[in-house]
């Protein structure tokens, strides 16, 4: 299996186009998910993007997961870029699915200093709850979802392994919904 992240563009009226789509989008990710395709996902808050975690099998089949969903298809989501990760910490459990935008989280992007260090750190931070899925990228660079809507204190979480540097750390909102 590859598990990919896939940044989605969405429209300039996103938040009123979803609104007729968004049941039919929410059972399809619900069923990709029970199925162990779907890893994760959710919008930005201010809705100009959403990122999702994939498990697919052969790359080929991302055409598939992003361009059957309703939202692809009405026009809510415009663009995608996906990218493979070489490694992958997976999640401990599947997260319950949260539409009320209570569950706000933070995506921490950036490269590593020592890759097979970073790895352990980071499954040390998902089992102290402050990361709940993350990985690293062939280039070196990594991206992980923390537990927390400050994106200062999700910095600071990664910086203080010393496996990572605030200068080249970045940090931005993300409504965790499943």
């Amino acid at each position: 299996m590859i598990v990919y992240h896939i940044a989605v563009t969405t429209s300039e009226d996103y938040l009123t186009r979803r609104d007729a789509l968004r049941r039919a989008h929410l059972e399809r990710l619900q069923g990709l998910r029970m199925a162990g395709i779907l890893i994760g996902g959710g919008p930005a808050p201010d809705g100009r993007g959403a990122d999702l975690f994939y498990r697919l099998q052969q790359p080929w089949q991302i055409k598939n997961a992003m361009e059957e969903d309703p939202y692809w298809t009405g026009g809510a989501w415009t663009a995608y870029t996906p990218r493979s990760f070489a490694q992958f910490v997976e999640p401990w459990e599947m997260a319950p699915v949260v539409l009320d935008g209570s569950r706000q989280a933070t995506i921490v992007e950036g490269p590593t200093s020592d890759l097979s260090m970073a790895q352990f750190a980071l499954i040390e931070m998902r089992g102290a709850g402050r990361v709940a899925f993350g990985g690293f990228f062939e280039d070196g660079g990594s991206l992980a979802l923390a537990r927390t809507a400050h994106a200062a204190e999700a910095r600071g979480w990664f910086m203080e392994t010393g496996f990572w540097t605030g200068e080249t750390l970045t940090a931005r909102p993300f409504l965790h919904v499943l």
